[in-house]
């Protein structure tokens, strides 16, 4: 879906306000360290820090200003069903990897989306402990600091380098016959950064287990569709965004070129 004009020139806003997020997290993080951010458990046990609350807080105040009709769906934010009736709607993940965040592990981003009509057309995924931002608009290619990416051009499973739970890799290299045929790359904490780096070439195949949520992943996805990848379920098909809940079973993320032997050998 291509993006709408009105949107389209608010472009410059949305990256700036995202580095301005990276800016208000990086204080709370030390690398190789605990938090300084105070840290507290949700009702499922999962655990969330004062970063994570700020920078939800600011997003929410800062991008709704930019599109005021638009509706909001983010981690740390009470579900509002509204969202469900609404065209436009910002889809955000404040911390993703909050846990990588909390012990000093660098390998946790800030996950932002805009839907229309249930596509993302936005999608921004920023790296503040690298200053590094990845960004997507939906038809025209995806970017790593502004310069065009594009996935791997690996096309057989034996070989490619893939990361996720391991469950899930021993799943595949059992299924092509091969053991030791994978190159199996250090688990990434923060999904979203999975995906991107899928996008970017430097890994071919990310795996998801099972309860992903819309905030992990529709930013991520958008980057990776344009640069010629896609996350899909294990029945081949793309997630669908802003249902009533926004919980995903198992997905892949990868270039095209190994869409059917990767879920072939998943299902």
């Amino acid at each position: 879906m291509p993006l709408p004009d009105d949107v389209r020139a608010i472009l410059p806003q949305v990256r700036a306000i995202i580095r301005e997020a990276a800016l208000l997290a990086l204080p709370y993080f030390r690398q190789g360290e605990r938090t300084s951010a105070r840290v507290w458990n949700k009702a499922g046990g999962s655990p969330v820090t004062e970063a994570d609350v700020t920078v939800d807080t600011f997003l929410k105040v800062r991008l709704s200003e930019l599109i005021p009709g638009a509706a909001w769906l983010s981690e740390e934010t009470r579900d509002d069903p509204v969202r469900l009736a609404h065209d436009l709607v910002w889809i955000v993940d404040p911390i993703d990897g909050t846990r990588a965040f909390l012990s000093g592990d660098p390998d946790w981003s800030i996950a932002v989306a805009l839907l229309a009509r249930g596509e993302p057309v936005l999608g921004h995924v920023a790296a503040p402990v690298t200053a590094t931002l990845y960004e997507a608009v939906a038809g025209e290619g995806a970017t790593k600091d502004g310069a065009p990416i594009r996935v791997s051009g690996q096309e057989v499973v034996a070989g490619a380098r893939v990361t996720g739970p391991k469950p899930m890799a021993d799943r595949l290299e059992r299924a092509i016959g091969l053991p030791g045929s994978l190159v199996r790359l250090p688990r990434i904490p923060s999904l979203a950064l999975r995906l991107v780096r899928v996008a970017e070439g430097v890994v071919d195949v990310g795996l998801v287990s099972s309860d992903a949520r819309d905030w992990d992943l529709a930013g991520a996805d958008l980057i990776l569709r344009e640069a010629g990848g896609a996350v899909l379920g294990l029945d081949g098909r793309a997630p669908v965004y802003n249902r009533r809940e926004p919980i995903h079973g198992e997905l892949v993320a990868l270039p095209q070129a190994l869409r059917e032997p990767v879920l072939a050998g998943l299902r």
